[in-house]
């Protein structure tokens, strides 16, 4: 089983080396390709493309230099105030005018350099933009140390910030630096397989290098969202919809875009997938709430009737439901989720063996289990009986309620939000929950700030695309959402999506990690990757 793995010129030439780029790299031999829309149209930029394999090509993108201009700075958290609409709402980076002001008059009575300034968002296909609210912050520092002086002399003074860099904040302005890695999968000439891994189960996680080198791959870019606090599930649990191998592992979050691969790679699309579940025994049959997953912590939300606080995708949030039914399949782990409840463990004849209560427990070979909690405990119980058979069956559907069957070579992994749609721009941070009611902070933090990104899609002549953008350095600034779907329609991408980013980015060639990835500890094991194979399993 193919998902079961453990675990431009010279001066370019030379950079491409120290940062782990092959370095038997080539000029791009198509300089009329259009520059990247990022800063001003007088940057330098410079392309680099090597053939990893037949149909795959690797091209590094670096575009300007570091701007004098930008600086280190610190961003008070604002409280809310005497002044705030809602006087009881927690400290965040962004508020109303009169709440800044009343911060930044305090800072500065108390002798910081305190400035109050207005952010504004672009327009997308389905959010207004516009301004998000203001942010107040402290001085401008050369170095990052010496901001990080100023914000321990911040919370000294009993307030509190973090430190950032101007760079970050997505001005069209800006002169970069910004570096891009695209991977081209090209379906008439590759003669491998495109291929979605989690590892050896899904509870767990794995970097994307471990996935790679345990599969043997040409090339690797991590994939979808997935758990990553034990208090929202099972970490390395896909938060969205995973299709492996054809079979449906994870349900979608409601009508959230996702990236499926048909036939090894040699189709690629971007389709918004709904589903539906159940478990039939003798006399009745009931709806299921979840697939693998820890009953009653829904990630990104997006489940059902029920759900806290919304049943519409929210991202970055955990709903909860006190009442679900959830199967779950051996690829989960070598222990369902224990809990109060009731679980019917079944053979791999999909007989009822047990069940427990509490629920939670090994599962026997090839076996299977459906759990419940809250009133589908009943249900459960009148259900299943030792010795009767369950089926659990699942179904896709599409965007227009038709039934999606996946092939044994169909992989499917969730994203969000889509960037491109027949080659217009097409950013929909609303519908997928990237807009958090009554907290613009979240949407600065995430969608309008510049932030290591991870793009997949497909071009006008049925080439796959996957692209990594460094971010969060001085290095590489990163990409806001509005930014990563230009890049996306610049590289001639006639349908694109966001896939994982922050943390997550990372683009795997020939065994090494050629980006940087942004986490101080270094390459971030996550839920699932893309794997280039240079062989069909």
């Amino acid at each position: 089983m193919k998902k079961r793995l453990c675990g431009a010129g010279a001066a370019l030439g030379v950079a491409l080396a120290l940062t782990g780029l092959p370095a038997q790299a080539s000029a791009d031999p198509r300089p009329d390709r259009p520059a990247l829309p990022l800063g001003p149209s007088d940057l330098t930029e410079t392309r680099t493309t090597q053939t990893l394999r037949p149909g795959v090509t690797l091209t590094r993108i670096v575009r300007g230099d570091k701007d004098p201009a930008h600086h280190w700075t610190v961003e008070a958290s604002i409280p809310a105030g005497d002044t705030s609409p809602d006087p009881d709402a927690p400290p965040t980076t962004l508020k109303d005018r009169a709440s800044a002001g009343e911060l930044a008059t305090d800072l500065r009575s108390d002798g910081f350099r305190a400035r109050v300034e207005e952010v504004t968002t672009p327009r997308t296909a389905d959010y207004a933009g516009g301004t998000l609210g203001w942010r107040v912050r402290i001085g401008s520092f050369d170095s990052q140390s010496a901001a990080t002086a100023e914000r321990t002399r911040l919370r000294a003074a009993g307030f509190t910030g973090s430190v950032t860099y101007t760079g970050w904040d997505g001005e069209t302005t800006d002169r970069g630096p910004w570096r891009v890695d695209v991977l081209t999968i090209d379906p008439r000439t590759f003669r491998g397989a495109l291929d979605a891994s989690y590892g050896p189960d899904l509870e767990n996680r794995e970097t994307t290098s471990a996935l790679s080198q345990a599969a043997g791959a040409t090339a690797a870019v991590n994939a979808g969202f997935f758990v990553l606090d034990p208090r929202s599930g099972a970490p390395g649990d896909p938060a969205g919809v995973g299709v492996y191998d054809g079979r449906l592992l994870s349900e979608p979050v409601r009508g959230r875009p996702s990236l499926v691969v048909h036939d090894d790679g040699r189709r690629t699309q971007i389709t918004r997938l709904t589903w539906q579940g159940r478990v039939t025994g003798r006399h009745a049959a009931l709806n299921l709430n979840g697939i693998n997953r820890v009953p009653g912590l829904i990630r990104n939300c997006g489940g059902g009737e029920g759900d806290s606080p919304t049943a519409l995708p929210r991202h970055d949030v955990t709903c909860t439901n006190p009442d679900q039914l959830v199967a779950f399949t051996p690829d989960y782990g070598r222990s369902t989720p224990q809990g109060e409840g009731l679980e019917a463990v079944l053979d791999a004849h999909d007989r009822v063996l047990e069940l427990r209560s509490p629920r939670g427990g090994p599962l026997p070979a090839g076996g299977s289990a459906v759990q419940a909690t809250g009133r589908h405990v009943d249900d459960l119980t009148a259900l299943a009986r030792p010795g009767d058979r369950l089926h659990i069956t699942t179904t896709l559907l599409d965007d227009r309620g038709h039934r999606v069957s996946p092939s044994t070579g169909t992989d499917i992994v969730n994203a969000g939000p889509e960037l491109v749609r027949d080659g217009r721009l097409h950013v929909t941070p609303a519908t997928d929950g990237m807009v958090h009611p009554g907290d613009p902070s979240w949407y600065y933090g995430w969608v309008h700030k510049r932030n290591p990104r991870t793009l997949a899609g497909v071009d006008a002549a049925g080439r796959t695309v996957l692209v990594t953008a460094d971010g969060r350095s001085t290095d590489a600034l990163g990409l806001g959402i509005g930014e990563s779907a230009e890049v996306a329609q610049s590289l001639g991408l006639r349908d694109a999506v966001n896939l994982d980013g922050g943390g997550s980015t990372t683009m795997v060639a020939d065994g090494d990690v050629i980006n940087d990835p942004s986490d101080a500890a270094g390459e971030r094991p996550v839920g699932d990757a893309l794997l280039i194979l240079p062989r069909r399993p």
